[in-house]
């Protein structure tokens, strides 16, 4: 199915979890003709209905929800003991004599699969791991479009083979976390005009490029280069509709050349974002890290005291390596400009 027959402007707004993606801003998307995204990783079920319901109240266009494939983790108290003593200079720092406990490491993946195949949305998107043959056919069953996040060809492939509708190929530029789930995510280095070739002629199925695309110029060469769409999260997260902390927002307007960089440091998975003290901090012991979501866990309150103070080196500010070329406006907007600048390109 060619992605143009869900959705008529080849731009899907990247998912932003965290509270960053709000149903205004999807819908505002979807109603422009592109694709909006929401963020429903971090979400339970009761506020993936509700959100989705907020959604469908603002638009009747086809919208994406989108999740990590993740199992709950188990780690022994050791384990956890030892990453809060590994963290002690962060939380200490807020004046804190301990740090809390989490109430549950994530949220149960197979309760938002259900919760997925109740609501049935357009489209699905996944990253982070692979679904089974089965779970496919389930969500293709309730009418819903596929789409797994890879960052080499033989994620492509196992997407593929499994009955997956389409791939998003995410270069190293792209913001927030790494989708790769087949090897170690340092040995997927490839850049996202590196990366789609690659996908393009080993797959069958559309191809979305994403990863440091930030206007039309962008876009027109991703899809001369054979991809049906481009993911842009960036791009958005800067919107007048998203609800990314203000002191968030504002380092990602003024980053000029601020050096963004992968780190584990935050979730215990590699992700992008505007190097700060917290990254420099843990350097030293990034390999040592629990796992995502283990650390994502343990960091959450650290970055959510931080938010509330605007103390900026403590939070997470993910963005791809374009920020500096990031326009705030309202996202209908936006998909606006990328479109006259598609034309102009």
């Amino acid at each position: 199915m060619k992605l143009a027959s869900i959705f008529p402007h080849p731009i899907i707004q990247g998912p932003t979890a965290g509270g960053n993606n709000t149903p205004a801003q999807v819908a505002a998307v979807s109603n422009a003709g592109a694709l909006g995204s929401l963020a429903c990783s971090l979400l339970p079920p009761d506020a993936i209905r509700a959100q989705t319901a907020q959604i469908r109240a603002l638009t009747d266009r086809p919208f994406c929800l989108n999740f990590f494939v993740l199992e709950t983790p188990k780690p022994s108290p050791a384990e956890v003991e030892r990453a809060v003593q590994w963290l002690k200079p962060l939380w200490s720092s807020l004046g804190w004599t301990d740090l809390p406990t989490p109430s549950k490491w994530c949220e149960d993946f197979a309760a938002q699969f259900e919760a997925l195949i109740e609501l049935r949305p357009a489209v699905a998107s996944f990253t982070f791991g692979i679904l089974s043959a089965e779970q496919i056919e389930r969500l293709h069953a309730a009418g819903i479009f596929v789409i797994g996040t890879i960052t080499h060809a033989d994620e492509a492939l196992a997407w593929q083979s499994r009955g997956a509708d389409a791939v998003i190929a995410s270069g190293t530029e792209s913001g927030g976390h790494r989708g790769t789930f087949i090897g170690a995510q340092e040995d997927a280095k490839l850049t996202t005009f590196e990366l789609l070739p690659t996908i393009v002629s080993a797959v069958n199925i559309p191809v979305i490029a994403a990863g440091g695309i930030m206007d039309g110029a962008d876009i027109k060469r991703a899809l001369d280069g054979g991809a049906q769409a481009v993911q842009m999260g960036t791009a958005f997260l800067v919107c007048d509709e998203s609800s990314i902390q203000k002191d968030y927002k504002q380092r990602l307007l003024t980053a000029g050349d601020h050096p963004t960089r992968l780190t584990r440091t935050f979730s215990g998975r590699y992700a992008r974002g505007l190097e700060n003290r917290f990254m420099r901090e843990l350097a030293g012991i990034e390999q040592q890290l629990p796992v995502y979501p283990i650390q994502n866990a343990l960091t959450s309150p650290i970055r959510a005291e931080a938010a509330k103070r605007g103390e900026t080196e403590l939070m997470s500010l993910w963005c791809g390596t374009g920020v500096a070329r990031a326009r705030p406006m309202p996202a209908a907007k936006l998909v606006e400009t990328l479109l006259a600048e598609i034309a102009a390109a």
